[in-house]
């Protein structure tokens, strides 16, 4: 009889590499590796032949990069989606996109279970099983780090259970950070950064470019058009989202943006410390920030910054297949149907300074901004707005002042 089939979300690092065969020692599968490249690179050198060589009888590496920029990043940049005010959400947003490919193998395999190498303290164990929980409620869902018969407790211990079933791994047990890498970001974590008391080593730690500090004596100057919140061109260059978003990476790495250093609270209720760089993804969502500050009215401006923060919470806690999204995506996606126009900016040690920014939905009139008298504004006109803007706080003043109460010996 065959065997019952378990897709396991395979990085190609140590965690899930030893879950190979210790799916296959504890559970008799047959192990389906699924890699889904959300822009990883070269992190996906080598990976078939080290899945296969642990037991695995297949790897799927699947490339979903540009479904990711448009269909996950795009929503999130025009939300404003910005978890605690620093983080942008670059593992997050990936998570359920990989959630759902996962799914979609296990359907083609007639898997009956996934199984998955987030630890027991994180978010992505919340992330990856609330997006299968939502798309495939039937399947079953191993998670590695917090079944009873996962003994491994650290990298010491898994390159050992490795080696003691034939397998020889390029893996150190001290000597590298906990990272995430896609086409959004590359988040670090561990070493030093585990104490919130040490400096960042950024000499040993930065991937995607450098310090302020080393980035060129001289700005650089980047021009990006928009269409309806969506990026289309870059340096009067038309792309594709994934495109523009790599020679971002490359302009913003140069220049030093994008590095932030971060204590955040986690899902599960602890705090966790890491240094995030998004040089590419920082300059998309300034840019699409300057050009939205011009076309969007004061009630809408306001109201949309509330649900970008509400938005970026849903996301970092895994609930994207959720009709919640669905519906603060759905105003969001309504507040862009005017954001069009031309951003220019220049990029200067870690710095994104505006260098003039024009829409033909913009909102801004010089003949009334102007402090010259212009024919659609009457500077008269404010004193009867003051007077009525103003009437509650007068009235107040009034009643304190029969009452015998001098408004100015009040403690505000």
């Amino acid at each position: 009889m065959a065997k019952e089939k378990v897709i396991l979300a395979y990085s190609g690092g140590l965690d899930t590499t030893a879950i190979i065969p210790w799916l296959k020692e504890n559970f008799d599968y047959e192990v389906i590796c699924v890699c889904v490249d959300c822009g990883q690179e070269e992190e996906l050198d080598g990976l078939e032949e080290r899945a296969k060589s642990c037991g695995a009888s297949k790897l799927y590496i699947e490339d979903v990069t540009d479904e990711f920029c448009d269909k996950y990043i795009v929503p999130c940049v025009q939300a404003g989606a910005v978890y605690e005010n620093k983080y942008l959400l670059g593992t997050s947003m990936a998570r359920p996109l990989i959630a759902k490919r996962l799914v979609e193998i296990a359907r083609k395999e007639g898997a009956s279970a996934i199984c998955h190498g987030a630890t027991g303290k994180g978010n992505d164990q919340i992330r990856f099983e609330l997006g299968i929980k939502a798309l495939a409620p039937d399947l079953k869902i191993i998670a590695a780090w917090r079944n009873e018969k996962w003994t491994l407790d650290s990298r010491e211990s898994e390159i050992k259970y490795c080696e003691a079933h034939g397998i020889h791994l390029p893996f150190k047990a001290d000597s590298s950070y906990s990272r995430d890498r896609n086409i959004w970001h590359i988040s670090h974590e561990g070493l030093e950064l585990e104490d919130p008391a040490n400096e960042p080593n950024y000499e040993h730690l930065l991937v995607l470019g450098v310090t302020p500090e080393k980035a060129p004596d001289a700005p650089e100057y980047v021009t990006m058009t928009f269409e309806k919140g969506v990026p289309v061109s870059l340096n009067g260059e038309k792309m594709k989202v994934s495109d523009i978003i790599r020679k971002l990476n490359v302009l913003g790495g140069k220049h030093g943006i994008g590095i932030i250093d971060i204590v955040e609270n986690r899902v599960v209720g602890m705090k966790s410390r890491g240094v995030y760089e998004t040089p590419g993804g920082t300059i998309l969502m300034e840019a699409h920030n300057q050009l939205e500050e011009l076309i969007l009215d004061r009630d809408t401006y306001a109201f949309k910054k509330e649900i970008g923060g509400k938005f970026a919470s849903l996301v970092y806690e895994g609930k994207w297949f959720t009709p919640l999204r669905e519906a603060e995506q759905a105003f969001i996606e309504k507040t862009q149907e005017y954001v069009t126009g031309e951003v220019k900016f220049k990029l200067y040690k870690g710095n994104i300074i505006k260098a003039g920014t024009t829409s033909p939905y913009s909102l801004y009139n010089e003949s009334i901004a102007s402090f010259t008298t212009g024919d659609l504004y009457d500077h008269h006109d404010a004193e009867g707005f003051i007077n009525l803007f103003g009437l509650s706080a007068k009235v107040r003043a009034m009643k304190q002042q029969e009452q015998g109460i001098d408004p100015l010996k009040i403690s505000y």
